[in-house]
């Protein structure tokens, strides 16, 4: 009998088992709304202009495919400070953050948790209600115990603060709170400067150590705009991990680009945290690959390229400001019996639709429209080609 006759066959994952089904879809007007995916106008994920010439750089001055060091590019992990904080951040001309260059975002919060597994005993880890589906399923394989926070009111579709900071007031010192950087995901719902500088006060004063994940710079209002939470805690010298990701704002993907920085007291303190981190990374996947960072550092250090790649992200954001103006305006024209207007008033690529589980059902049995059980539905994958049909379909679902 075969060692693995008793193994269960494990349940698919909520957004790429979706993914899957719409791929085994026969229909030619299908769309899928759920993988986090940013669509062009013609439905299509670009590769940026600024990446091929980055690329093409590349490829004419490679001289070998070497291991890279444990903890990354060095020219990639600096440029990440100078964009997470700004180039003359006294975090950066001071070296007190210390980066280590992983597979994408998921990645970096795999490698903080792992840290805070081995280096924090007893620390819990605190999520949003809702957040990211893997981000319990990261933080529970390393064995961290999880709770939650108040964070979306599905009545108003808006920002749950009295509930999230009456939590946050309570959570025992050391204890880790995970924060949306900006573009909530699945919510779209973020806190305002004024709102952010109150939940900084209340870690700082709480003495708890903040986990942002960092996903969407540039998606929401502007690459520096965007890190307006970060740097509200940063102003109350709260030390912090961010898990940063350049799939959206890069468009990269498939090169897994990502990174995990730490901001301490001092560059020795920031030191010995890293070391920590290295020897997760070693016993995990030993040392991250090379192309997608060194898109990267090249467009960030080249001013001409950089100028481009802002211009670009500009674009993409722009683009989906227009589909969420679009789909509210739409939906209102089809006389949904809804208001949906709060869609237009959240950032980034999600946001939840208040469709229901059944009603997501009918959309993919019925019409061919793939969006996620909880009614997350990503306003990046909306063309104004399918606009008139997806709306025509979400109206009569209710």
């Amino acid at each position: 009998m075969s060692v693995f006759e008793n193994i269960e066959m494990a349940p698919t994952d909520p957004i790429f088992g979706l993914t899957e089904e719409f791929k085994k879809d026969s229909n030619p007007e299908k769309m899928n709304l759920g993988a986090g995916v940013y669509k062009d106008a013609e439905g299509q994920t670009p590769v940026l202009s600024s990446v091929k010439k980055a690329e093409a750089r590349l490829l004419e001055k490679e001289t070998n495919k070497s291991y890279l060091p444990i903890e990354g590019l060095s020219a990639f992990n600096s440029a990440v400070q100078q964009l997470l904080f700004g180039e003359d951040h006294e975090i950066v001309t001071t070296g007190r953050a210390a980066t280590a260059q992983t597979p994408g975002g998921t990645g970096a919060l795999r490698a903080a948790a792992d840290f805070i597994h081995r280096n924090l005993p007893g620390a819990k880890i605190w999520v949003s209600d809702p957040t990211w589906v893997n981000h319990q399923k990261i933080f529970a394989a390393a064995g961290l115990e999880i709770k939650t926070y108040p964070y979306f009111d599905a009545a108003t579709n808006n920002l749950d603060f009295a509930g999230m900071l009456s939590t946050l007031e309570r959570i025992p010192a050391g204890d880790v709170v995970l924060l949306h950087g900006c573009c909530h995901n699945p919510s779209g719902v973020d806190p305002d400067n004024g709102q952010w500088e109150s939940i900084a006060g209340v870690v700082a004063d709480r003495g708890l150590l903040p986990l942002l994940d960092f996903a969407y710079q540039g998606f929401g209002e502007g690459l520096r705009e965007d890190a307006g939470g970060l740097l509200a805690l940063c102003r109350l010298d709260v030390e912090l991990f961010v898990a940063s990701s350049y799939s959206k704002n890069f468009s990269l993907y498939g090169e897994r680009v990502g990174a995990l920085t730490v901001v301490s007291e001092n560059g020795e303190a920031s030191a010995r945290a890293l070391s920590q981190i290295k020897l997760s990374i070693r016993a995990s996947y030993s040392n991250p690959p090379t192309h997608g960072a060194a898109i990267v550092s090249t467009i960030l250090g080249d001013p001409d390229l950089r100028r481009e790649w802002q211009d670009e992200v500009r674009t993409m954001r722009d683009r989906i400001n227009d589909m969420r103006r679009l789909f509210v305006e739409t939906l209102a024209d089809k006389k949904a019996g809804r208001d949906f207007s709060f869609i237009a008033r959240q950032r980034g690529m999600f946001s939840f639709s208040g469709l229901s589980s059944d009603q997501v059902e009918v959309l993919r049995e019925k019409h061919a429209i793939y969006v996620v059980r909880s009614g997350r539905i990503n306003v990046a994958g909306m063309t104004e080609s399918t606009m008139d049909r997806l709306c025509e379909a979400i109206a009569s679902v209710l």
